[in-house]
């Protein structure tokens, strides 16, 4: 015997369990519906903060701007401009250690002037030094390796 399911939403065709025609319909299907609480370990997909290979946190600074800094971001609670080129991001959720990745990038179009970003505090670049478990500082440079503020930077953290 075929089991089916008839536009009304019953289901037919259940005699294993000793089930009888038409016992199981569309509200008892919702009411007995599988929640992710149902489900044991890791069957479920965890929320976007905790997918092997992506982004953690991410963020598009206005480096030249005021107030608010953060353009787009995900897990980014704010942006604090420390002066001249010197960007710091503040994690919503905060990382379990410092090993985590960052990635930057930016451009600013100021005179034509290439420029490039790096991990550091001003003080010293010196891995870890601009890491926290809550934030990290971002410098940019001009191509002739002076600190200058960015029309835009790009940032994304990788970990955990």
């Amino acid at each position: 015997m075929s089991i089916t399911i008839n536009g009304s939403g019953t289901l037919t065709g259940v005699s294993v369990g000793g089930l009888p025609d038409g016992s199981v319909d569309a509200d008892t299907l919702a009411t007995d519906a599988v929640t992710t609480v149902k489900i044991a370990d890791d069957a479920v997909t965890d929320s976007k903060e905790n997918l092997s290979g992506t982004a953690k946190a991410w963020v598009t600074i206005d480096g030249v701007g005021t107030g608010d800094l953060r353009i787009k971001h995900f897990n980014v609670s704010s942006i604090t401009d420390n002066g001249t080129g010197k960007y710091g991001v503040s994690f919503t959720n905060s990382f379990s250690d410092t090993g985590y990745c960052v990635v930057t990038g930016g451009y600013n179009t100021v005179g034509g002037d290439g420029s490039w970003n790096t991990v550091g505090n001003g003080t010293t670049s010196a891995y870890p030094a601009a890491l926290s478990t809550g934030a990290v500082q971002i410098i940019s440079f001009s191509s002739s390796g002076n600190q200058q503020d960015q029309q835009a930077v790009f940032v994304a953290v990788f970990g955990d």
